[in-house]
């Protein structure tokens, strides 16, 4: 049993959660934007003081770890970290798309009708601009069936999936996607966007298992390079 502080700040959701054992204790979260650099470490206070709660009484520090958002994955690391450094607590990584595929799977009735059969699939998405986002597949059991990747949605996204599948799509991502994943066993529902609670079951998973990052050496799972960009209306001097 262990008391772990989770944070996820791979989308445009700021959302720390701190969970015993799996199970939600308390929760703060913004929905907002990308306002994490602002919001997080207030939240993370707030949780604490308005719980009283002594943060010195964690066992172990979660970071969603990506793919996502270059920005908020930095910030929820970079916090992260100082974090286990100046409580002397090990770091936990938890894959963004994991976490919102495992809490599908475990409440599997909430967003899906009928029987849950094997030829269901969940697939969240994270939404990595224009028509590309960041998925994977994963049985209704919570096994993974294809890991993380990038993909450009079109018309033919997962065709061969959908002949033999009911897939369920889910996250921010799906929504840009759903005009064009239009065959009938394309279903949308499921949890819209990214939270810190959604990763209780796997940090503590792999506490159980000591499954730790080193602090000094560990860096995002971004899946893609970050590329600057220069505003349209930049005014030449």
């Amino acid at each position: 049993m262990a008391v772990i502080l989770n944070i996820e700040t791979s989308t445009e959701v700021c959302s720390v959660a701190l969970g015993e054992n799996g199970e939600l204790l308390f929760e703060k979260e913004s929905r907002e934007g990308l306002n994490h650099s602002e919001l997080l470490t207030v939240f993370i206070e707030e949780l604490f003081t308005e719980n009283n709660f002594n943060m010195r009484d964690i066992d172990a520090v979660a970071v969603s770890k990506g793919p996502g958002s270059y920005t908020g994955l930095r910030i929820g690391v970079s916090v992260a970290k100082g974090l286990c450094y100046a409580l002397d607590k090990p770091l936990i990584s938890v894959g963004s798309l994991d976490s919102m595929g495992i809490f599908t799977a475990q409440n599997i009735e909430s967003f899906f009708e009928g029987n849950n059969d094997e030829d269901l699939l969940l697939c969240p998405m994270i939404d990595a601009r224009r028509m590309e986002v960041f998925t994977a597949l994963y049985k209704s059991s919570g096994q993974t069936v294809q890991t993380v990747s990038a993909q450009i949605i079109d018309e033919n996204s997962f065709s061969e999936e959908l002949k033999e599948n009911k897939i369920l799509f889910f996250g921010n991502g799906a929504q840009k996607c759903r005009e064009h994943l239009s065959h009938p066993n394309a279903l949308f529902n499921g949890p819209l966007k990214t939270s810190a609670r959604f990763m209780l079951f796997l940090a503590e998973k792999k506490y159980n298992k000591k499954e730790f990052e080193d602090v000094a050496y560990f860096e995002p799972f971004y899946l893609k390079n970050f590329v600057a960009t220069i505003p349209k209306n930049k005014i030449l001097k």
